[in-house]
């Protein structure tokens, strides 16, 4: 799933107040103006905390180009800043002041100017200050917008009573939601989507006197407050002041109750008066407008009752407050009728726009408003990945949840939101949270528990900041390391990925859903339908990708073996919505060529539907439905008619809301469709208890990130961990030996966790809490030296550990061919020749799928696959000092060279580098005896099957396995390659004395 980080979105604040133009208006009495940035280069290119000119943009080409260019039509000095922009996503530049200086006080002018040099091409721009809080990137945004339509150097004045408060990306709560301007961090610019531009701005300054009338404003405590019928609702409305200073004229608020669909004297008792704040009252003081309800003895939709202010002396609020009377009396309000009944009461209630609105998704820093979600009757919001509130803590997400809840009050039947989020592994967009071992690691553990746990501890987590929904787990089956999203699966094998179902257990709880109720549970999702992980190197189209999002070229036969298999499993246990692929599916033979998964009827409605019998909804992808051919209409209609439930639209809410709706009138889908599709909605938010329970239930809160949490990733991390290779014993380490430590991810907790990590991509760094390995070998044994490069002297080390692979990426950004390939570094080359040359050493590839070692690999003693740990390196350093033995296998074919692939268990030529289910273990004793001893195994082994005994059969398995392996050591064969991969398959489907013959194959072969 594409996901992006809303640090600024260019769709965000189209309905904001446009500046002020057309030159200085200053009074004479007005001090001089205060410069900011002249461009003449006394401010650099630099990022936070350092004070400077910064870009920012969703993908690696949306941030724009800047300069400081010469030109002689200069409206100040001699230069100005320009640039180039060609923006798909956001995109644009900040200039922060430094963090370890005061914050700027602007309180003493009136406003900010600059000038611009219009391109005259009718798009926004929208500029935002960063005031108060704790520096630039932790403050609160205050914005507006200009249209560019003339051309030509013009002068922006802007008085700051122009700015509103942006609601979609703010510290808890905001700091205190008021532009105070006596701490400001800077300001920033979004430049416009859809087409590259250049653009040129100069002389950004302060101007004119702060006008003491024009600096208060009249907020509200919020914006919706709903009350059940026959109570009251109060509603709290303050006076601030900018820089906090108590008002000098009297400010005057006049209220009424008027409209709404509310009845006033029979649903409400309307109210009338007006409150004066006078003269000198301190900023932030409050008065209070209470409306009483009435009760009657009807059932009724929920009713609204606005509060119209009429301010005088100060700003009035961006919006009038509202009070709700909640819905009552209807059955679907009703959490003792059957879910059924009340979904089909609830339906039977709904117009079309009300059933489109449930259809939407939308991104939630892309809502133009927050009212949006009422007056679109959204069904759902999600945040993508690095879409996150700041400050980034459990608190701020369930407050900025809660918010959006609030709002979804004041639709008719208050249908509350379902909120989703891309906690893939772990509750991974959270600072602070438990980050378990990627898909790809919890598939070496082969342990059912293992993957039931983690998914345990991320519904906990991720339900505990009021999140009911997360687009896990993947179930593809990844077949070509070159993918980019290789580590998101559990493997190459369906039976692998099957047996790591229990991941949706963990999850989502008992398979009938009982369970979703609970505050440590959420819904899962089944991704992505289908064949995802079969895509042809070199058929994506999609920008610089490779194979991501491209075309799956199988056999009907290969497309069930392989890849529907997986998804039968999810359905039978539950899974509570299905996501399909953006990639193509081009079944072979049946004349009909690639066909966009989402537009793909007979797989959604014919195969997991109707024949697998899937009752969950199905979510589109990321914008996916944009990949269809065609126009818009076409897409709506395309994809909601192949059986999609729910479209995430994340910027498009609007278009998609009208189109689907426009397309159902014209009778291109049919209301049945429509009617299907909600009903799949709904019935999973009252299975979650969503009517009941809107709001976050945080009890569960103190446990993120806990000790016990952290247990289990350290288990996940221990278990992940794969040995390939062990000459001479060298792990596991000793605490006597003196250890030499070096490698680009020994030391990077941002590394060892991979992509979808704090933001989408993932980067390197200290961007989370956890240890790293090298922190945790430091508790683990002995004495350590550390030397990331390898620079420091090696001599009198007992052993070298070297701790090498890749840097975070996601999705198409890593497909090999787009900037990746499957190599060392040439830094990390050179540690591990560096220190494999001067004594014994171990090398721990951290990685999202194998990297290539061939030339290196006689030079190493121990090779380790340890994946992306996360962020417990104590699991890793675990087995490294023998605290728990070494027992992970290859989920994967670890490959000799790039040109063998693609390559995987069951190829009918098959000679890699080692075989699939490869992993040598450092249990003090290994079983031995030769053929006679497997002999045995295999009759052990056909008993365990005749029984359906899998934990004997699973044992005897091993136990040949580990017999095999020691005898095949590193002289690893195709003769003996082949049959040793089709035994772990053989396992995992539950054939144990097969799997013991195909051992015995390889062992005759070495």
């Amino acid at each position: 799933m594409r996901r992006t980080a809303l640090l600024v979105s260019a769709t965000l604040l189209t309905g904001l107040l446009p500046f002020a133009v057309a030159g200085p208006a200053s009074g004479a009495d007005d001090p001089a103006p205060v410069p900011v940035d002249n461009f003449e280069g006394e401010i650099p290119f630099a990022n936070p905390p350092a004070e400077g000119i910064f870009t920012w943009g969703s993908d690696t080409d949306d941030p724009p180009t800047l300069e400081l260019a010469a030109r002689d039509d200069a409206p100040q000095g001699e230069k100005v800043l320009s640039g180039t922009y060609d923006i798909s996503g956001y995109g644009g530049f900040t200039h922060d002041f430094a963090f370890d200086k005061p914050a700027h006080d602007w309180s003493a002018s009136k406003g900010i100017r600059f000038w611009w040099d219009g391109r005259n091409n009718g798009k926004k721009v929208n500029f935002e200050l960063k005031d108060g809080g704790a520096n630039g990137e932790a403050s609160e945004l205050w914005t507006t917008s200009f249209t560019d339509d003339w051309t030509g150097w013009k002068q922006l004045e802007i008085p700051f009573t122009d700015f509103t408060y942006r609601t979609d990306y703010q510290p808890v709560g905001g700091i205190d939601q008021i532009l105070g301007l006596t701490e400001m961090w800077g300001y920033a610019l979004t430049l416009p989507v859809g087409g590259a531009d250049q653009f040129a701005m100069d002389g950004v300054e302060l101007y004119g006197k702060a006008d003491q009338s024009l600096r208060a404003n009249i907020v509200t405590d919020a914006a919706v407050h709903p009350v059940k019928e026959g109570r009251s609702a109060a509603v709290k409305i303050t006076v601030a002041t900018t820089g906090s200073a108590p008002i000098e004229e009297p400010v005057t608020v006049a209220y009424e109750t008027a409209g709404g669909t509310g009845e006033s004297g029979k649903d409400y008792t309307p109210v009338e008066g007006e409150l004066t704040f006078p003269a000198g009252t301190a900023s932030g003081t409050s008065r209070t407008v209470t409306v009483a309800t009435l009760r009657d003895k009807a059932g009724e939709n929920a009713e609204t009752v606005p509060l119209k202010l009429t301010v005088t002396g100060a700003k009035a609020p961006a919006e009038n407050p509202q009070v709700v009377i909640d819905a009552h009396g209807l059955p679907y309000l009703d959490a003792k009728l059957p879910v059924k009944k009340r979904v089909a009461d609830l339906l039977s209630r709904m117009s079309l726009a009300e059933k489109a609105g449930q259809m939407t998704q939308a991104e939630r820093g892309a809502l133009t408003t927050p009212g949006d979600i009422a007056s679109y009757d959204l069904g759902s919001l999600l945040s993508g990945g690095g879409s996150t509130p700041t400050p980034n803590t459990p608190e701020a997400w369930a407050k900025m949840i809660d918010g959006f809840q609030l709002r979804a009050q004041a639709t008719r039947f208050q249908i509350p939101l379902i909120y989703g989020v891309d906690a893939v592994h772990g509750h991974n967009n959270l600072v602070g949270a438990t980050i378990m071992p990627h898909n790809i690691g919890i598939g070496a553990t082969r342990d059912p528990q293992v993957a039931y746990e983690t998914g345990k501890v991320t519904a906990a987590e991720v339900r505990a900041t009021g999140i009911p929904w997360d687009f896990a787990p993947c179930l593809c089956v990844t077949r070509d390391e070159r993918w980019g999203r290789t580590y998101e699966s559990f493997g190459e094998d369906p039976a692998l990925v099957e047996s790591m179902e229990t991941v949706i257990q963990g999850l989502q709880g008992a398979p009938s859903g009982k369970d979703l109720k609970r505050n440590d549970k959420v819904l899962a999702t089944a991704k992505h339908f289908v064949a995802d992980g079969g895509t042809e190197y070199g058929s994506s189209t999609t920008g610089t990708y490779t194979i991501d999002q491209g075309i799956t070229k199988v056999t009907r036969q290969e497309l069930e073996a392989v890849h529907l298999a997986p998804y039968q499993d999810a359905v039978d246990r539950g899974v509570g919505t299905v996501m399909p692929s953006y990639s193509s599916l081009d079944i072979l033979g049946d004349s009909e060529g690639p066909v966009k998964m989402h537009a793909d009827t007979a797989m959604i409605n014919g195969v997991l539907k109707d024949r697998m019998g899937f009752d969950g909804f199905v979510i589109s992808d990321w914008q996916a439905i944009d990949q269809i051919p065609g126009d818009y209409a076409s897409d709506v209609r395309t994809s909601v008619n192949a059986g999609l439930d729910m479209i995430m639209v994340p910027y498009a809410y609007k278009d998609f809301h009208k189109t689907l709706t426009d397309e159902v009138t014209a009778g291109r889908i049919s209301g049945k469709r429509i009617d299907d599709a909600v009903s799949r909605i709904l019935t999973q938010k009252f299975k979650l208890g969503l009517f009941e329970k809107p709001y976050a239930d945080t009890n569960g809160a103190s446990a993120i990130g806990s000790a016990k949490h952290r247990a289990v990733a350290r288990e996940a991390a221990a278990e992940s961990q794969v040995l390939l290779k062990n000459a001479g014993g060298v792990l596991p380490l000793k605490k006597s030996q003196k250890v030499y430590v070096a490698g680009s991810n020994a030391d990077d907790i941002g590394n060892q966790a991979g992509g979808w990590t704090i933001t989408w991509q993932g980067s390197s760094g200290k961007i989370t809490d956890g240890t790293t390995i090298l922190e945790g070998m430091r508790k683990a044994g002995s004495a350590v030296t550390y030397s990331k490069d390898a620079s420091a002297p090696t001599d009198g080390h007992d052993v070298g550990v070297v701790v090498v692979g890749e840097t975070p990426y996601a999705e198409g950004i890593g497909d090999v061919g787009n900037g990746n390939d499957l190599a060392f570094s040439a830094a990390d080359r050179a540690a591990v020749d560096k220190v494999c040359g001067a004594m014994k050493c171990a090398v721990l590839i951290v990685s999202g799928r194998p990297q290539l070692v061939g030339d290196q690999l006689g030079d190493i003693d121990a090779l380790v696959a340890s994946w992306l740990p996360g962020t417990e390196g104590d699991g890793v350093a675990d087995v490294l000092y023998g605290k728990r033995a070494f027992t992970g296998q290859l989920p994967l074919t670890w490959p000799k060279s790039e040109a063998q692939l693609p390559i995987n268990v069951g190829d009918s030529s098959y000679d890699p580098q080692f075989p699939y289910g490869w992993g040598l273990t450092t249990l003090t004793s290994v079983p031995g005896g030769g053929t006679s001893a497997l002999k045995a195994l295999a009759v052990a082994a056909a008993v365990a099957e005749k029984a359906g005994s899998e934990t004997a059969g699973r044992a005897i398995v091993t136990k040949a396995r580990l017999l095999v392996q020691q005898k095949m050591g590193q002289t690893i064969t195709a003769a003996s390659a082949k049959p040793f991969a089709d035994a772990d398959h053989l396992l995992l489907t539950g054939r144990y004395g097969q799997a013991v013959a195909k051992l015995t194959a390889a062992y005759r072969a070495v």
